[in-house]
């Protein structure tokens, strides 16, 4: 029986907080950002954080 992802329930946390609210991240920062603890804990161990391992968090888009 194959493992379960330690990070699946945090991905599924953002696609449904993403569904509910018509896709607008701003409005799940907060489930991004377990999932992005998540992923520094387990990258080597979830497939589910293979697009969260070199992603920045929204934080750092000022360039102004």
């Amino acid at each position: 029986m194959p493992q379960k992802d330690p990070c699946q329930k945090q991905a599924c946390a953002i696609q449904k907080c993403l569904q509910a609210n018509k896709y607008v991240e701003s409005l799940c920062e907060e489930v991004i950002a377990e999932m992005r603890r998540c992923c520094q804990v387990h990258a080597g161990n979830s497939i589910c954080c293979s697009g969260f391992k070199d992603s920045k968090p929204a934080e750092s888009k000022s360039s102004e």
